[in-house]
């Protein structure tokens, strides 16, 4: 057996981990389709105040990002698995926002996995997480904020606050329950995030930077 490389080491992406960040794009891509279906139901639940509804699901709109990164653990996997999941929306389910949704989908994919590069994609705890899905959210509204024309308005500290936190909750640790339940089924033992596994099939800390394994 090959000896075990850092996820470091290597920078472009195996066909399998091509295949894969494809299919978390599709997934996800339906997937938010369904949050922009709750979203308009909370819209109307809410009466007067139905316009903050897409900052309480902000963060939904987060998830592939993480999720992508903390599997395969490579550089621009997060950006790109966000880019598809939003090429889905606007190509097949006819987003209303169009193709400028595939801007915000880049913008939460850069906030989303620079937390990650900067630990050098070594460090997956939840902190990690929930500062993913701060900045992820974060980033991306002061975009919407312009294209909305939110500048001016009274309650613009409102709507950002209501936003990060929604990144941290939906973005960051819910994509955290999401991978950990995923590695728990071993699924995943192929990929990067399988490699944080001893041979017993223990976790090895999430803050080292995990083995590959060759096979």
């Amino acid at each position: 057996m090959t000896a075990p490389a850092p996820a470091t080491a290597r920078a472009r992406l195996e066909l399998r981990e091509i295949v894969l960040v494809v299919v978390l794009g599709i997934v996800f891509g339906f997937l938010y389709w369904v949050f922009v279906q709750a979203w308009n139901g909370l819209a109307i639940a809410m009466g007067p105040a139905g316009d903050l509804a897409q900052h309480v699901l902000a963060g939904s709109w987060l998830l592939v990002g993480p999720v992508a990164v903390a599997i395969i653990r490579r550089p621009f996997s997060g950006v790109i698995a966000e880019i598809l999941a939003a090429v889905v929306e606007v190509v097949f389910l006819g987003s209303p926002v169009g193709p400028l949704l595939l801007l915000s989908a880049a913008l939460q994919g850069v906030g989303s996995e620079l937390p990650f590069a900067l630990t050098r994609y070594r460090r997956f705890g939840w902190s990690t997480f929930a500062v993913s899905g701060a900045l992820g959210a974060g980033l991306v509204f002061f975009w919407t904020a312009l294209r909305m024309g939110w500048y001016g308005q009274d309650i613009l500290a409102l709507r950002l606050g209501m936003q990060v936190l929604s990144g941290i909750v939906l973005g960051g640790l819910l994509a955290k329950v999401l991978v950990d339940a995923l590695v728990r089924t071993g699924v995943l033992d192929n990929f990067a995030i399988g490699g944080s596994r001893g041979s017993t099939g223990a976790r090895e800390p999430e803050d080292s930077a995990p083995a590959r394994r060759v096979h």
